[in-house]
């Protein structure tokens, strides 16, 4: 009798620089507008690393949010996903109101997303039900492993990727590489 262990690999990357920025400086009152420009933005002519063209050559099966800033950096890959999904869509950013200050949008949201983990989710989904959606997305990602033949990459971003990389552990995975923080940063998880 032999014992036939199935390696299996899945690969968290976060997508590459959205090509939106917008204004330098805004008010707490106009970050709902660059949030919602953000989200519709592409990753225009942002390049990869070379360690992502290397981790993408190694995938067989491309899964990705519905986001166009997911999608557009795996066409930029030249990879088409063969499952995309609204469950792997970044934690909504919620947004408080904090009259008089003008600040990068960059420091908004991340003073707004320090506010989100600390459970201030105001009118969007709280912390709960997006690690309850990493849960899922997990669940997905394991189940596209079993059924291919090689690595699966899977192009989300950085909140979801960080909650989902915590429950494919949680499932018996092993970290073999820790995600960057950085656009184009990845992760990689594999279990025999």
């Amino acid at each position: 009798m032999t014992d036939d262990k199935i390696f299996m690999e899945i690969i968290l990357m976060r997508h590459g620089k959205p090509q939106y920025a917008g204004a330098p400086k805004v008010s707490c009152r106009e970050m709902p507008e660059w949030i919602d420009n953000y989200n519709l933005s592409s990753t225009g002519r942002d390049m990869p690393p070379e360690i992502s063209k290397v981790l993408i050559y190694r995938a067989l099966t491309f899964i990705s949010s519905p986001l166009p800033r997911a999608l557009s950096s795996l066409k930029t890959l030249g990879c088409e996903p063969g499952f995309i999904d609204d469950v792997f869509r970044e934690a909504e950013l919620p947004v408080f109101r904090i009259p008089g200050l003008r600040l990068s949008p960059f420091y908004w949201a991340a003073l707004f997303r320090v506010l989100w983990l600390c459970g201030l989710s105001g009118e969007v989904e709280c912390v709960r039900m997006a690690k309850s959606r990493a849960v899922k997305a997990a669940e997905l990602l394991v189940t596209a492993a079993k059924g291919s033949d090689g690595p699966v990459l899977f192009m989300g971003h950085g909140i979801m990727n960080r909650f989902i990389a915590k429950e494919l552990i949680a499932l018996g995975w092993k970290e073999q590489t820790r995600p960057g923080k950085g656009y184009w940063g990845a992760g990689v998880y594999s279990i025999v």
